[in-house]
């Protein structure tokens, strides 16, 4: 019973300093910041003022303040 309990007490220290620490350079993970560029679509709206109507030979462009609308245009 004493040589286990002498045994323990001899490879107490060992074990306690081979556990990992939180200022152990081997848990340090360095990962380098790499940023990507951001690609931002350019948006904006037009006004179209006029829109097309079906006649006899075909289709139309009137301009008509009333139906005017927006559409979304990439620059």
């Amino acid at each position: 019973m004493k040589r286990i309990l002498l045994g323990t007490l001899l490879a107490l220290p060992f074990v306690i300093s081979s556990l990992p620490s939180q200022a152990s350079a081997a848990e340090i993970i360095a990962r380098p910041s790499v940023h990507k560029p951001v690609i931002v679509a350019r948006v904006h709206r037009k006004l179209i003022p006029a829109h097309y109507e079906t006649v006899r030979r075909g289709h139309k462009l009137v301009r008509v303040r009333v139906p005017a609308h927006y559409i979304t245009v990439r620059a």
